[in-house]
């Protein structure tokens, strides 16, 4: 019985110790579940993409900011979750089962804790409030209600007050009719002290300021509105006085064309120094997304580029952001940010201080070639510098970087 009982413990304590092991899987590694993967992974396939096999996919992006610091707020691409607030499983708030499409699968603490700095959110006068909620012509119901705005805003509030370092920006579609109800709104979220002031907005195309002023003056706040009368009645800036933004929908996953918004003025415009990038399908489907952000969307990134008079697209917006078939839209995010911050194919091979082009071994070839093994995802984009933007502060100084955007996944 002492064997038994000793060869018990040992096998309990090998258990244990095969436990506390740091996990070693890395993306397109096999796995079977999450433990199997390193930080910033989970484990999951892609059979939209042909990818059955379960294998380590990243969940998690890297802030520009954390590498490259100190440059106008504008020169970094951010990750935006398109309908943030309509989550996969969300339980009905108002006691009638919702009937309505869905866009994302984790809460909006947890996006933002995995990197999301933009917030898509659909506001509507419901219930004598203001709820996040899905329209019906553009009326909010109670099978197309989400729930009450200011609880996603207090989420917001708490990711702002422990990161202290962290910015992030609110798109609002704007059906709220009643006056002065989003800017109580945000006064009663306690986010009024994050605010980004519109008299410190840049204008006609101009630079924003850097990132460490932003978070110097505690402006880690951006709110936009589609309503262009809330500029002057409730001090929110009108979204497309200082944003230029794709189509949405179906029109804005063709890879062939990449037209504006009606709202926004053409994509090659100067006149606002902000670019969001929509790509996601008017009806969303979970399992279609992995394919989408591996696949399709540094496809239309180089379509986008293009249209946009090579112009980074500072936000991303995609549908069921985790999802992909090994990086997605988290690669694609460090790639552009990586050439254009750095010259190096990663924001991950960038190196504080160091010149253009001096790139950190990360364990991958530093610069974009056309192909790689094979395994290419997209083609050539050529991010050059407009001098009439250029910085005597920044590594874009007289400089034209042409650069290749290569999507490069490991094989499975």
């Amino acid at each position: 019985m002492a064997r038994l009982s000793c060869r018990r413990f040992l096998l309990s304590l090998h258990v244990a110790l095969l436990l506390l092991v740091p996990c070693t899987c890395q993306v397109g590694d096999s796995c079977s579940a999450a433990r199997d993967c390193g930080v910033g992974l989970y484990c999951g396939d892609c059979a939209a993409a042909g990818r059955t096999r379960p294998s380590c996919i990243r969940d998690l992006a890297i802030q520009p900011t954390s590498i490259v610091k100190g440059l106008p707020f504008n020169r970094y691409s951010w990750l935006v979750t398109h309908n943030s607030f309509s989550i996969v499983g969300e339980p009905s708030r108002t006691g009638v089962e919702r009937v309505t499409f869905y866009n994302q699968e984790d809460t909006v603490t947890n996006q933002l804790r995995n990197g999301v700095r933009g917030l898509m959110l659909d506001m509507y006068d419901f219930g004598g409030d203001v709820w996040l909620c899905h329209s019906l012509q553009g009326q909010c119901y109670n099978f197309t209600a989400f729930e009450p705005a200011i609880d996603t805003l207090k989420e917001v509030e708490a990711f702002l007050s422990e990161n202290p370092t962290e910015i992030v920006t609110i798109f609002i579609e704007d059906y709220v009719h009643a006056p002065m109800r989003l800017s109580k709104l945000f006064t009663a979220a306690d986010l009024m002290k994050y605010w980004y002031p519109i008299s410190e907005m840049p204008t006609s195309g101009q630079e924003w300021p850097t990132v460490t002023d932003m978070v110097t003056k505690n402006h880690r706040l951006l709110v936009f509105t589609s309503d262009a009368s809330k500029e002057s009645s409730e001090g929110i800036a009108y979204q497309w006085s200082y944003l230029l933004e794709n189509e949405s929908g179906d029109p804005g996953i063709d890879p062939s064309a990449c037209p504006n918004r009606k709202e926004s003025q053409p994509l090659n415009s100067r006149s606002a120094s902000l670019f969001m990038q929509n790509y996601f399908p008017t009806i969303p489907v979970e399992s279609e997304a992995c394919k989408e952000n591996s696949v399709g969307l540094p496809q239309m990134v180089q379509t986008c580029y293009a249209a946009a008079g090579n112009r980074i697209p500072n936000y991303i917006a995609v549908n069921f952001y985790m999802r992909s078939d090994g990086g997605g839209v988290f690669d694609v995010q460090d790639r552009i940010n990586g050439l254009t911050l750095c010259g190096c194919n990663t924001i991950a091979a960038c190196q504080a201080g160091a010149p253009t082009g001096a790139c950190k071994n990360t364990g991958a070839p530093n610069r974009t070639t056309s192909s790689v093994n094979g395994n290419v995802y997209s083609g050539t984009i050529e991010f050059k510098t407009s001098a009439s933007r250029a910085s005597s502060t920044s590594t874009w100084s007289n400089l034209v970087i042409s650069l290749s955007l290569a999507l490069i996944l490991k094989p499975f």
